[in-house]
């Protein structure tokens, strides 16, 4: 009997999951378009503030893992009953992160209990607000020279932790952080 997703140790999950580094693929954005539909028409109009294609996949000419990350602002009276319905009904499964509570949810999709399953999609959920995400990729998108470097870390960092995916974010964090401070 196999273990399901959420009963995984972090390094089952690493070796099921390796971090893969694909050359840029115009398909990337296609893909947000359409899952932003699907999500879109699941909400009344103003249950959601901005929706916006965010990660390395939002960045033209990037390498990047696969994964199209979106950042789903909410406004203050939508139902966190409701945020959880509709990703289920969506083929999501909700990332638990206790530390941060709710609207700060994060969906997932594409991952199943023998690996990757078609397309992967993270929806970061948080109410209105300024978010480093959004800036950093617009920073890298209009500083060729810092997304050639943020694309070499990664592709260093996917060849040391192909399968530890915690330290792979972790050693981006201080480059993340600088491009912030830079993009502020």
């Amino acid at each position: 009997m196999s273990k399901k997703l959420h009963e995984m140790t972090v390094n089952e999950l690493g070796q099921l999951f390796p971090i893969v580094i694909q050359d840029y693929s115009e398909e990337w954005g296609e893909l947000y378009e359409t899952e932003k539909q699907l999500i879109l028409d699941r909400f009344d109009s103003v249950e959601i503030v901005r929706i916006d294609h965010i990660g390395s996949t939002a960045i033209p000419g990037m390498k990047a893992k696969p994964t199209v990350d979106i950042l789903l602002q909410v406004a203050g009276q939508v139902e966190i009953s409701k945020i959880l319905s509709v990703f289920k009904s969506l083929n999501y499964h909700l990332n638990q992160h206790p530390d941060n509570p709710p609207p700060h949810l994060t969906f997932v999709k594409g991952y199943s209990e023998k690996g990757f399953k078609g397309q992967t999609y993270h929806v970061h959920i948080r109410y209105n607000g300024d978010w480093n995400e959004m800036r950093f990729r617009d920073y890298l998108i209009s500083h060729k020279t810092s997304a050639q470097e943020y694309q070499n870390l990664k592709l260093s960092l996917a060849e040391k932790f192909k399968h530890d995916r915690e330290a792979y974010t972790n050693c981006k964090s201080d480059f993340i952080e600088r491009i912030n401070k830079l993009a502020h």
